[in-house]
């Protein structure tokens, strides 16, 4: 979030459930079989639960998944479980309570702790953490977070530090995927290297014997646009086709102009049809005029 905060988009410019729901449907019909809602924060959203019910049961949806910031899991999680999330992605760039109020500038880790544990506590297995490494931030906890997967079914992933807008990058603080990789295998020279999924996005890792596993997202260092296979629905109706791609289609103006579905169906395999077989690299993208992440979407 940039520290001066950003221009909310009045509801009426927010795509409705039942818009969303039309989409989605779309989607499947497209090959899509994994949903992720994220944001911003998703459930700030008021009725997100019925949201989740309604997606659940579009045919050719196998994984539906949420990541969330957690500040609101705890009242929120047996409702989000009974309705079909069958994933939780939780952020959390530290396991200091200080460092959590200078990173997020709010009160709130004990709350964030106490919903991974509930997480884990309802079944899920695992729960996947997401953290952004910086230098100069939170490097220092990188054994911290790994040590953490010893008794918890819990799969770290670390995040390379990207740039967009209103984040303040800054290559001083980027801390690449090798560069943590090696810091680790120092103090953990057994660390073992697991298979990955052909369209995964984090590099997978474990401690033997450990019950988490630990996860890279090498977007800068390493990038796997090659494989990558997302699409990215704005909360107002806008499709990217790379997260890094300022490019986008409104599929709300279209929804709302009547589009059939095989009109909205050629917008969509149009747009992804256009996309570039690479990002630009990061000290390019940092120079992009953009949307700030909590207005794209994890």
């Amino acid at each position: 979030m940039p520290a001066e905060g950003v221009q909310l988009r009045p509801k009426s410019e927010i795509l409705t459930f039942e818009e969303i729901i039309r989409l989605a449907n779309l989607f499947a019909r497209l090959g899509v079989t994994k949903i992720r809602l994220t944001g911003g924060e998703p459930l700030i959203r008021k009725d997100m639960e019925h949201l989740v019910f309604e997606l659940h049961k579009i045919d050719g949806i196998k994984t539906l998944a949420i990541t969330t910031n957690g500040l609101l899991l705890p009242k929120k999680l047996q409702a989000l479980k009974t309705a079909g999330i069958s994933v939780f992605n939780i952020s959390l760039d530290t396991l200091r309570k200080d460092r959590f109020r200078e990173i997020t500038l709010r009160d709130g880790f004990d709350i964030v702790i106490k919903a991974i544990q509930m997480t884990l506590d309802a079944g899920y297995d695992p729960v996947k953490i997401n953290c952004v490494v910086q230098k100069g931030v939170n490097e220092d906890e990188l054994l911290d977070f790994v040590e953490w997967t010893h008794h918890r079914s819990i799969d770290v992933r670390f995040i390379e530090y990207m740039p967009f807008g209103g984040n303040g990058w800054d290559d001083s603080q980027f801390l690449p995927y090798q560069s943590m990789l090696t810091h680790i295998q120092e103090a953990y020279p057994t660390l073992e290297r697991r298979n990955d999924d052909p369209n995964h996005t984090s590099k997978s890792w474990r401690v033997p014997g450990y019950k988490g596993s630990l996860g890279f997202i090498s977007s800068m260092s390493q990038n796997f646009c090659g494989t990558c296979n997302r699409l990215r629905l704005t909360a107002d109706g806008n499709l990217r086709v790379c997260l890094f791609g300022a490019n986008e289609v409104s599929l709300r103006d279209a929804l709302r102009a009547r589009a059939t579905d095989a009109e909205l169906m050629s917008l969509v395999e149009g747009a992804i049809h256009r996309k570039k077989a690479s990002h630009a690299g990061m000290y390019e993208i940092s120079k992009t005029v953009d949307r700030p992440m909590i207005l794209i979407g994890g």
